[in-house]
């Protein structure tokens, strides 16, 4: 039945409560209606002060921009490349950044130290060389030698120590090894480490050597282990320096805060060596696992792991296959490394025989290997080179003096017979030469007794006389170009001779090594010239201990005395110690004075003029130096013994010496000589006094023309003090002899004259030439006598004389104009010339008055203005 349509629209107006929307395919949903909307928006806050480069200004930064904590922290990445990289960085920055080391050296290292034990092998082999190259050269740094270092160095080693005993029992063999490495790089900087950690480390050296036989396959790391087990033990002490410590302990007790300097004491050291004779085996095994590759092939990482065990053990074992040498014939590079094995195994067996009594056969095996290697015999094993030869034997020649007292018979004969080769035949400048030179001083000196075991050999004693005769040799062969061993030389030589064993026949050979001369008569100085001040003070204390100075030797030394490239120190240290010979009886006491005379009649004095012309001269001229050296001859000449006698062979020689016109300088000193032992009545003779005279009135002549008459006339003027110095001599002699004033006014008067007399005197004057000049000086000579008050009295009693000189002076006038400087003021008062003026042309009635006024006042008159040269004064 059909529904009506009212139903049909009421069904319609009902409401609908979900209205179905219909959705495509692919569509996004739209969110819910109800859904809150979470999303902010905002403006971006811009804050450029706030970067990470920011941050970082002013800190210390590497080249990749890590600053020291960044870098740290990188060391503890898993990954391996990390933590190198933060290593080398670290390197960069402390490189660049020294003072951040300082400042944080306790973090870094407690930092680094864990990465000792680490598994790469690249960041064990970075992490040594940082420690190496940049770490403990900055931390460890000495300001000096003689300084304590900047900080401790104790707390940083131990913060490593832990952790480099924990590495070496690491699983990983590579691990242990290196930690051995460290542990050396660690005693290399700080030398008592060992000492504090001496018994775990050398048992940690045993376990690795005794339990793990890995270095047959792998030598290299097994000399990297025996580096630091041979450095350590080089810095045991030996058995008297540990005797010395007790005792120093001991005597020391009283001071509360007392530390000895040692590190250890003998109680630690008996510790160490008990520890030393349990690794022996252990070494000793090592070597001997060794030994058949030595009769194949030595190549070269084995030889350096049997040399290093050969330095670090006992080789009480290992005598019975000395020496060791090759099944057959190798190269000359692999028979030398034989060579110096059995050079090492010699040495060892050497100090090792002090303690033992080895069988003879051994002993004289050794005693055949040292002969070999010091002849250079050619056999089986000994064929090295004589590069490899200088450098090893100087190893063994510090044996021979033991040996050679240990021995009897033919063998102490063949010793001493290959040792003297080679001291003959080495270089001088060699380190063999010097080890024959220690060797030497100890057979001769410290072991006196050594080469008189056997009073009827005559054979070692000539030994002993050509071990010495060679020294002055050696010396001049030395020469300046190595002064160290030249001054070995001479300090062998000095000890020598305090113990009376310089023999005079090598005074032959040692005058080469100050002064030689030539067929053409030029002087060939020496080495002694160049040498340092030091040398030269030893050179000249070994002449003191001869029993006899030769004349030819004191020649020699004259020589160099009167070089001007001689500092005058040493010339006065020279005369000292020459002085000191002669009272010793080592010098006759012609040569001494004959040594004296050449020093003072030779010495050049610079510039010759007494005033020099400019200011430089005057600064570098030598008269005072040569002043000073007339003073201290002539203390000495004092100090020879009776000057009578002295007088009387100096007399003749300071005579023939001024006869021969040497410069006013050298004059002056000998003079001074004379007075020096002369007294009053003079000791000269007659002849001495008759030929002294023509002398002494050249020497005033030429005095007079070179001291000027120009500036200051006082007392303390230069030109006052210079004539003084220069004429004082002659008026002591005047003094002390008034005949020979009288010669001399009489030879000055007939120089004037032209007498025959005058060309004696004429002869000797070498600087006022011409009759102006020797008028002028004679004058001005005249001048000077009367200013001197005892002069001036003598003076009274050869009037005539001075008449003489005055009528000789008109006499020439008469038949020639002479010109004289008008700077000579005369006076009529007593025999002085004060108040007269004679003008630059003196006329012959002006020199008539003169002589007139002169020749009537007799009686002597004080003078007030008259200035005195002091005679009662005693020459220096």
């Amino acid at each position: 039945m059909a529904k009506s349509k009212g139903s049909s629209k009421k069904q319609q107006k009902r409401g609908i409560d979900f209205k179905k929307i219909k959705r495509k395919m692919g569509r996004k949903l739209p969110p819910p209606k109800n859904t809150t909307n979470t999303e902010i928006k905002s403006k971006a806050i811009v804050l450029p002060e706030q970067s990470v480069a920011s941050e970082k200004a002013g800190l210390a930064v590497s080249k990749k921009g890590l600053t020291l904590k960044e870098l740290l922290q990188h060391t503890s990445h898993h990954n391996a490349k990390v933590r190198k990289d933060a290593l080398m960085g670290m390197k960069d920055l402390f490189l660049k950044y020294p003072e951040e080391l300082k400042l944080h050296r306790y973090a870094v290292i407690e930092k680094l130290r864990e990465r000792i034990s680490d598994d790469d092998k690249t960041v064990r082999e970075n992490l040594y060389q940082l420690l190496k190259s940049v770490i403990f050269p900055v931390i460890f740094y000495k300001q000096s030698k003689s300084c304590l270092l900047l900080d401790n160095q104790g707390p940083v080693i131990s913060l490593m120590m832990a952790y480099i005993f924990n590495a070496m029992t690491h699983l990983a063999i590579d691990v242990r090894l290196m930690a051995f490495k460290f542990f050396d790089l660690a005693v290399q900087y700080h030398p008592p480490s060992f000492f504090s950690y001496a018994e775990k480390i050398l048992q940690n050296y045993e376990d690795i050597l005794w339990k793990n036989q890995f270095y047959l396959e792998d030598k290299g790391k097994l000399k990297n282990a025996l580096a630091g087990l041979v450095r350590c033990l080089v810095l045991l002490p030996s058995s008297k320096e540990v005797n010395l410590l007790e005792k120093n302990v001991h005597e020391q007790k009283i001071l509360h805060a007392f530390e000895p300097d040692v590190p250890i004491v003998s109680a630690e050291y008996s510790v160490i060596i008990k520890k030393l004779k349990d690794i022996v085996p252990v070494l000793v095994n090592c070597f001997q696992d060794f030994l058949p590759i030595v009769h194949d092939s030595l190549d070269a990482q084995s030889f350096d792991c049997m040399l290093s065990i050969l330095r670090s053990i006992d080789l009480a074992k290992l005598l019975s296959v000395f020496p060791l040498c090759p099944t057959h014939r190798l190269s000359g590079k692999d028979d030398d490394r034989y060579v110096i094995l059995n050079i090492a195994i010699t040495e060892i067996f050497m100090h090792l025989s002090e303690w033992i009594c080895p069988p003879a056969d051994l002993f004289e095996k050794f005693l055949a290997f040292v002969e070999y290697v010091l002849l250079e015999k050619s056999c089986s094993y000994v064929r090295s080179g004589k590069t490899v030869r200088e450098k090893q034997i100087s190893t063994l020649i510090p044996f021979i003096p033991k040996l050679v007292s240990r021995v009897l018979g033919n063998w102490k004969h063949r010793l001493l017979l290959a040792f003297t080769k080679t001291f003959q035949d080495c270089s001088p400048e060699s380190s063999v030469k010097l080890a024959c030179l220690a060797a030497i001083e100890e057979m001769i000196i410290s072991r006196k007794d050594l080469l008189c075991t056997d009073v009827s050999d005559s054979e070692l004693f000539d030994y002993q006389i050509t071990w010495i005769r060679e020294l002055p040799t050696l010396l001049v062969l030395l020469g300046d170009k190595h002064p160290s061993s030249s001054q070995v030389v001479l300090h062998l030589l000095l000890r020598l001779g305090q113990h009376s064993l310089l023999y005079d026949e090598m005074q032959c050979l040692l005058k080469e090594f100050y002064s030689t001369y030539q067929d053409e008569g030029n002087i060939c100085y020496g080495p002694f010239l160049r040498f340092a001040r030091d040398s030269q003070e030893l050179s000249i204390c070994c002449l003191y201990y001869f029993s006899q100075l030769d004349s030819n030797l004191l020649k020699s030394i004259a020589s160099c005395c009167l070089s001007h490239e001689l500092d005058s120190f040493m010339l006065f240290r020279i005369i000292e110690v020459l002085h000191s010979a002669y009272k010793a009886g080592h010098i006759q006491i012609s040569d001494q004075i004959s040594f004296f005379i050449t020093l003072v009649s030779r010495f050049k004095v610079f510039p010759e003029n007494i005033f020099p012309a400019t200011e430089s001269n005057m600064k570098t001229s030598n008269r005072g130096t040569f002043k000073s050296l007339t003073n201290v001859v002539c203390s000495c000449l004092s100090q020879m013994g009776d000057n009578s006698i002295v007088f009387v062979i100096l007399e003749k020689v300071i005579l023939e010496q001024i006869s021969l016109k040497p410069p006013l300088d050298n004059s002056c000193a000998m003079l001074r000589m004379l007075i020096a032992l002369d007294t009053k009545p003079t000791r000269l003779s007659e002849r001495s006094i008759c030929s002294l005279s023509d002398v002494l009135s050249a020497y005033l002549i030429d005095v007079a023309h070179c001291v000027p008459e120009d500036g200051d006339e006082g007392a303390g003027s230069i030109h006052e003090q210079t004539r003084c110095y220069y004429l004082l001599p002659c008026f002591f002699l005047f003094d002390r002899s008034h005949k020979l004033l009288n010669l001399v006014l009489n030879v000055m008067g007939s120089s004037i004259n032209g007498s025959s007399a005058s060309l004696l005197s004429g002869y000797h004057i070498r600087y006022a030439k011409g009759n102006s000049s020797r008028i002028n000086a004679t004058v001005s000579v005249l001048l000077w006598m009367q200013r001197d008050a005892k002069v001036q009295q003598i003076l009274y009693s050869f009037k005539e004389e001075i008449d003489h000189i005055s009528r000789s002076i008109c006499s020439l006038q008469s038949s020639e104009e002479i010109n004289v400087s008008n700077k000579f003021i005369t006076s009529v008062e007593g025999y002085g010339y004060c108040g007269y003026s004679i003008s630059q042309s003196i006329n012959r009635g002006e020199l008539e008055r003169l002589h007139n006024k002169v020749a009537d006042n007799c009686e002597i008159r004080t003078q007030e203005r008259r200035t005195a040269l002091m005679v009662n004064e005693e020459l220096p």
